[in-house]
């Protein structure tokens, strides 16, 4: 390793450590005002507007888009954009959140003005507790640092990771504070590989009609038609209270052809696994695909609480949410 290269890593290793640092310290300034900021969040009926300028606003982004996906309905509203218009986003029922390292940014101080008219709450994060942002709002988060890790200590760094670290905290605070969900999570990301690790084995499976199912009494030649039917290399037997009985397979087909000199003179009773695998509706995809894989078979037959015949799911029904 040259000289260069050592440098470069250790220009690294501090920035990354003035971050933890900073960010580490936003604990020990913890006060009461966060679970003020949380209250006032939770009490917003309409949506957060999140306002900044420059990296700010950036970070103001993000946060926002937090708030969105879980649970508190959030807007970005750049603040000087806001002065030209903008501000007719605003609604009677919003709630600011406004983020300045210096606290004295002009925009957003005029969109404090704007927001103390329309009586709208107002949650600072400000890097400057004794700031004017600090002292207009309802209720101000510290997100002050020491230093920015920059050479010339100018370009934000280490405060706008601060600054984002808070609005995470505050955005899961306010998250658990609604009760917010596992299955509204998975509502509000039904696309990308989130969306996919909290597919449910009832949004995928075969229901109603697509479901072979037979009785155990149902003759073999029925059996297969059924089977082939549908497609789905198995079918589900009931017994008489409609509760799962067994499953028969291509490959119990297949042993029943080279066992019985007349097989299509069989009952489903006769050729069906008596123990099949079963999963419920609830459970995670993911877990569906894992017990597939592992007792390498390729379907599932999903029962309710009564061990009621409900669905099937197959392995291609995974597959094709490419969730591997």
């Amino acid at each position: 390793m040259n000289v260069k290269s050592d440098a470069t890593l250790s220009t690294a290793i501090r920035v990354l450590e003035l971050e933890a640092r900073a960010v580490h310290s936003l604990i020990e300034r913890l006060d009461t005002s966060f679970p003020q900021a949380v209250a006032v969040a939770a009490s917003c009926t309409g949506k957060i507007a999140v306002t900044g300028v420059g990296k700010s606003g950036i970070i103001c982004k993000k946060i926002a888009a937090t708030l969105s996906s879980t649970g508190s309905p959030a807007i970005f509203l750049h603040a000087a954009e806001a002065l030209h218009g903008d501000v007719g986003l605003l609604g009677p029922h919003d709630v600011i959140l406004a983020v300045s390292k210096s606290g004295e940014t002009a925009e957003i101080l005029q969109i404090l003005n704007v927001s103390k008219r329309l009586g709208l709450p107002i949650i600072a994060m400000s890097g400057a507790p004794d700031s004017t942002l600090a002292r207009l709002a309802d209720v101000n988060l510290d997100v002050s640092v020491a230093d920015e890790a920059c050479p010339f200590g100018l370009a934000p760094t280490t405060s706008t990771a601060a600054a984002l670290a808070m609005g995470d905290a505050l955005a899961m605070a306010l998250m658990e504070h609604k009760g917010f969900r596992l299955e509204d999570f998975a509502k509000y990301h039904p696309a990308g590989s989130i969306g996919k690790k909290l597919l449910r084995v009832g949004d995928l499976m075969h229901r109603g009609d697509e479901i072979p199912l037979v009785s155990e009494s149902t003759p073999m030649s029925e059996v297969i038609y059924e089977m082939s039917r549908k497609t789905l290399g198995m079918t589900a037997v009931a017994d008489g209270d409609g509760k799962l009985a067994g499953v028969i397979s291509d490959g119990d087909l297949r042993r029943m052809l080279q066992r019985s000199p007349e097989p299509l003179r069989l009952k489903a009773a006769d050729c069906m696994s008596r123990a099949p695998k079963t999963i419920s509706a609830g459970q995670a995809a993911t877990a569906a695909l894992a017990m597939m894989e592992e007792l390498k078979i390729t379907s599932l037959v999903v029962v309710n609480e009564t061990r009621g015949v409900i669905g099937v799911i197959h392995i291609h029904d995974l597959w094709r949410t490419q969730m591997f």
